[in-house]
């Protein structure tokens, strides 16, 4: 896709070793919130979201790219022409739908997609039942997703029925719309780390159009606390230093011994099992009820057994 945007005055932005040695809060201290809206925005939203150092510099560093170009082009340079097709490669609930969708709003008002629409499909969306059927219902998918973002999440399961699946023919359309429209729509491929993997081999030539793979890495018990206090508090809820104490140990339990993942979405719903206990408590007391024990979660509601 081609890189425009409007103009604006120059700043300095460069992307070097020396520049990644600098926190990203320092760096946004030298942009204006005015001239630079669209980064600020989407480092705003990216703010609200645990870790993922590498995907809020990779997103810094594609909003430079983007600017600087432009500067470029004022200067009458020759622009630069970038393949921002990309993979997002990691386990369930780290995030890797809402960073798509933040990067699609902050490249729209940028005026580098020209509609800024996200599509978000899966295997039924692109896969048909008969021959011919799929690679019809890809074209089709990939006409709608023109000026903006193709989110393909779990792409791995394309893949997923053999040499006779029609899911391969949907791979090759894709591939083939990638090169004959590179720049008039943004294909985001999605899904976890070993079944990606699997994927990329399908087809040849599919590891090569995607220069940008971004890696989603599973939470830290640390970081998994985090977000539960963080959840609790927008819900408008405490937590009391038992509960807290007891969650902590949990979270790094689960971190270190367990292999499969656990992450965002884990720690949701295990908020929601223990706000369960929590009212169930309250019931079972029929004792008055104040607004700070409806705001109270304690130890004892949450169960361990029941993870």
């Amino acid at each position: 896709m081609m890189i425009q945007t409007k103009g604006r005055d120059k700043i300095q932005i460069t992307i070097n070793s020396a520049q990644k040695g600098a926190s990203l809060k320092e760096q946004k201290n030298e942009l204006s919130s005015e001239q630079h809206y669209p980064l600020l925005k989407a480092e705003k939203s990216l703010d609200t979201m645990i870790g993922m150092k590498n995907i809020k510099e990779f997103i810094r560093e594609m909003y430079a790219l983007v600017y600087v170009n432009q500067c470029r082009e004022n200067a009458a340079l020759q622009p630069t022409q970038q393949n921002l097709h990309m993979l997002f490669i990691g386990n369930p609930g780290t995030g890797k739908t809402t960073v798509a969708r933040i990067m699609a709003d902050m490249l729209k008002d940028m005026k580098v997609i020209e509609k800024g629409h996200f599509i978000e499909a899966e295997r039924a969306d692109l896969v048909g039942e008969y021959i011919g059927q799929t690679a019809q219902k890809t074209r089709n998918l990939i006409k709608k997703a023109e000026g903006g973002i193709l989110f393909i999440d779990e792409a791995y399961s394309l893949a997923r029925g053999g040499e006779k699946d029609f899911g391969r023919e949907a791979v090759d359309t894709l591939v083939k719309a990638m090169e004959d429209n590179q720049h008039k729509f943004i294909l985001i491929l999605a899904g976890y780390p070993e079944e990606m993997k699997r994927f990329l081999s399908l087809n040849p030539g599919l590891p090569s159009r995607f220069p940008n793979k971004l890696y989603f890495h599973d939470f830290t018990g640390t970081q998994m606390l985090e977000l539960f206090r963080r959840m609790t508090k927008e819900k408008d809820y405490q937590c009391t230093e038992e509960l807290i104490g007891k969650m902590r140990r949990h979270f790094h339990s689960i971190s270190y011994y367990e292999k499969k993942s656990h992450n965002g979405r884990y720690v949701r719903n295990l908020i929601e099992r223990v706000i369960r206990r929590h009212a169930l408590r309250i019931l079972e007391k029929e004792e008055k009820i104040d607004k700070q024990t409806l705001m109270t979660l304690e130890a004892g509601d949450f169960i361990i057994e029941e993870c």
